[in-house]
């Protein structure tokens, strides 16, 4: 049979919020304070005991589902949402799951043209996120025909292209049948061609208006088209606009040859896309068929992908693909593999030569050689991210730096093309101190940043970009035809939060000469997409590491540093920068956090509400951000929710992507939609997107978050959140206040004990294993 398309493969909601917590760890207690200006609250209410809502650790149970009570909240299931829900790229309650199309990802690699919004040549009134999609495809089309062109061997110095051009042309012949899935392992990988180096001159991109988010909608005639099918297959009408945008123009013919391709609209589950087939096929419909354990193993490999790998053990796939009804799980993956579905991988073990054939790869229980299995755009991902961030590690002295100042930071940047900085807060300042040195030198040179609060945070004077703006070209240098970035240095602040498509599509934008500088605080919880780049990074140790000494000031940063090391020490508060609240219950929990917004800290410390940010585990639950958000707005905005759930003055997030969460404050409704007053200008969100990019934001959860601050934090801790407590998450959760922190204290002894122990690896990825081979391959270790 045909092989899935790259935008066609079954299932790819977006990336989970709290999915990438690590394991829970065992339960102890922080100290206890009086609350800033105002008397113990009586509770409103209370939780049931044990309900955890969605602020458990999600994980790949043998029926392939996750662990959270809300049905996916954290990780896109039953509910539709992600583990950001609307507000992260999910979507409203329903089988309808919202969230960017596995068609309009950005990872490259074999997209088609159904389902996609933005491609070449496509009209003017392109929305915000239409044109980054269009920009990086186009980016990537101009990278692998100018792969195409070339020929000869690697140039040391030059621009390494790797093997993802190669990997990509033997999945495509594998799905055409013209090459057995036996050569994927049987056949050499072609050195690769060099790359010039980028033009001195670049035009710069023209501004783009931001517009409404979300894909391009259908075809009326072919939504009708998939309506008729989905009416025929049992299924609710309303998924046919969704349908048709996810598989393309002959959407309608692609479910009546493949009913189980229901599964690529996020938020279906196996269980509904076997009633459908059941429904169309009759009695051709059976559990073995190769149609369903196909979407069956690549849906399991997506629901894998939101809790942030980028591939899984085989064993692990099949014991999923047994608690989904699948006879015969080794037949299963085998058959995906062959038909081009999912790839195989043995990375790690060095003298492993030539690999058998797929099927005796993936059959045996008690295999020896690691074997790893992965959907094709993570594994073109993180192969193209490896070459890039080799390619820049390469790179020799820069006699242009040698008048720069002499920090270390800009003494390895002048003797190589790749540096990993790490540090708190405070650490940010030195990064950017490098990009006015260069400046100084007369060297193009710019700062990325992960969110519009980040940037703010930054100040006016320093001209800095969102990675987001960076890569659709809406801001930041211009491009040459080949699409690198016309700049001699490039600094990223809040590494951790690149996700494994986004760090490729940045690397590969970035020129022989350009000096990349990722800098982060390691600490904090990683990206809300798939993989760990900058934790492989440092890992692999492939670049010089430079480690900030400038530590974040006062009683809080006191107590993030403490929490960094595993130690949640008791700091001196004079101006009460940091008060823990006990609470006995989630009712109670919410009942004083809403007090603490409203009342306390306004009072007591002078911060307004609208600069106050409550963070909690998950969205579900008697104290996650649904019940906080509730209770907040019927405290600080109380009004029937008239436009979509919104009025005007509520408190919003608007993310179309995981990710990359915006906070802004509804003005008002037109025909047009929601009007928003966002961070960095004003955002128009259409009625029939508002459920899918909208979330009230009073409360966040930490992984919406990430890359932000506020000058006062409430942070709920909840006796139902416990088992969700790691010191990743409490490290970053604790760390989004500037002046004040409030702790909502409920979880006891579990508290410290969480930040005691070392947070596990819980994400499985490449990168590492790839970037050590390629260390090993070059003979020497940077970063000694």
């Amino acid at each position: 049979m045909t092989a899935l398309p790259r935008g066609e493969t079954p299932g790819t909601p977006p990336a989970a919020d709290e999915d990438a917590a690590q394991p829970p760890a065992p339960s102890a207690a922080g100290p206890a304070a009086a609350d800033p200006g105002t008397p113990q609250g009586a509770a409103d209410g209370g939780a049931a005991e044990g309900d955890t809502g969605d602020a458990g650790t999600p994980a790949v149970t043998a029926s392939g589902q996750d662990t959270a009570d809300e049905g996916g909240a954290d990780t896109g299931a039953p509910d539709g949402t992600s583990a950001d829900g609307a507000a992260e790229g999910g979507a409203p309650d329903g089988a309808g799951g919202a969230g960017q199309a596995g068609s309009e990802r950005a990872g490259g690699g074999g997209a088609t043209a159904e389902g996609t919004a933005g491609a070449d040549g496509a009209p003017a009134e392109l929305s915000e996120a239409e044109a980054e999609l269009a920009a990086q495809r186009e980016l990537r089309e101009r990278i692998e025909r100018r792969k195409a062109e070339k020929a000869g061997p690697v140039d040391s110095g030059g621009k390494l292209q790797g093997v993802a051009a190669q990997l990509l042309a033997a999945v495509r012949a594998v799905e055409s049948g013209e090459q057995a899935a036996a050569a994927f392992y049987e056949s050499p990988v072609p050195p690769a061609p060099p790359r010039r180096p980028a033009p001195v001159e670049a035009a710069p991109a023209p501004p783009r208006p931001e517009r409404p988010a979300g894909p391009r909608p259908a075809a009326p005639e072919a939504v009708a088209e998939v309506r008729a099918v989905l009416a025929a297959g049992g299924a609710p009408g309303a998924l046919a606009e969704q349908v048709a945008e996810v598989l393309g123009e002959f959407a309608a013919v692609s479910l009546r040859e493949d009913p189980w391709r229901l599964l690529a609209v996020p938020g279906v589950l196996p269980e509904q896309a076997d009633g459908f087939a059941r429904a169309l096929l009759g009695a051709e419909c059976a559990p073995g068929d190769g149609r369903r354990t196909d979407a069956l193993v690549a849906w399991v490999l997506q629901r894998a992908a939101l809790q942030g790998h980028t591939a899984l053990d085989a064993a692990r796939v099949r014991t999923a693909l047994a608690g989904l009804g699948v006879q015969d799980p080794e037949e299963a993956v085998r058959h995906a593999v062959a038909q081009g579905v999912v790839l195989v991988f043995h990375d790690g073990e060095e003298d492993h030569e030539e690999a058998e054939d797929a099927e005796a790869e993936t059959e045996a229980p008690g295999e020896s050689v690691p074997v790893l299995v992965g959907l094709d755009w993570y594994a073109l991902a993180e192969e193209s991210l490896a070459d890039g961030l080799a390619r820049l590690a390469r790179s020799g002295p820069d006699p242009r730096w040698a008048a720069a100042p002499p920090s270390e930071l800009a003494r390895a940047v002048a003797g190589h093309g790749l540096v990993a900085h790490t540090g708190g807060e405070a650490a940010r300042s030195e990064p950017v101190a490098l990009v006015a040195a260069a400046r100084g030198l007369g060297l193009r040179a710019a700062v990325a940043v992960h969110t519009e609060n980040g940037r703010r945070r930054l100040g006016p004077d320093v001209p800095a970009v969102t990675v987001e703006a960076l890569l659709s070209g809406t801001a930041g240098p211009g491009r040459d035809p080949e699409g690198a970035v016309a700049l001699d240095l490039l600094v990223v602040l809040d590494a951790p939060l690149l996700d494994v498509e986004a760090a490729a599509m940045l690397v590969e934008s970035v020129p022989d000469g350009c000096r990349l500088v990722l800098s982060g605080d390691p600490g904090v919880l990683p990206s809300a997409g798939a993989g760990r780049v900058f934790a492989d990074l440092l890992a692999a140790r492939l670049c010089p590491q430079v480690a900030s000494r400038t530590p974040d000031p006062g009683p809080l940063g006191e107590l993030v540093s403490g929490i960094g090391i595993g130690e949640l020490q008791q700091v001196e508060a004079p101006h009460k920068e940091v008060v823990i609240v006990p609470v006995r219950d989630a009712g109670e929990a919410v009942h004083r956090t809403v007090q603490l917004v409203a009342d306390s800290v306004p009072r007591a410390l002078g911060v307004p509400s609208t600069q106050t940010q409550v963070v909690t585990v998950g969205h579900g639950g008697s104290a996650g951000t649904r019940a906080l958000n509730a209770a907040l707005k019927q405290r600080l905005n109380p009004g029937p929710g008239r436009f979509g759930g919104f009025d005007p003055g509520d408190r919003v997030a608007y993310a179309t992507v995981p990710g990359r969460t915006r906070m802004g404050r509804v003005v008002s409704a037109d025909a047009e939609g929601l009007r928003l007053e966002c961070e960095g200008g004003e955002v128009v969100v259409a009625k029939d997107r508002v459920q899918a990019v909208l979330r009230h934001g009073w409360a966040l959860t930490a992984h919406q978050a990430a890359g932000m601050r506020w000058p006062a934090a409430v942070v709920v801790l909840p006796g139902d959140a416990a088992q969700a407590l790691d010191r990743t998450w409490v490290y970053t959760a604790f760390s989004r206040g500037e002046r004040h922190l409030s702790v909502v204290h409920g979880v006891d002894q579990a508290l410290p004990r969480a930040v005691a122990q070392a947070p596990a690896q819980s994400r499985i990825t490449r990168l590492r294993t790839l970037l050590e081979g390629l260390a090993a391959a070059d003979g020497e270790d940077p970063a000694e």
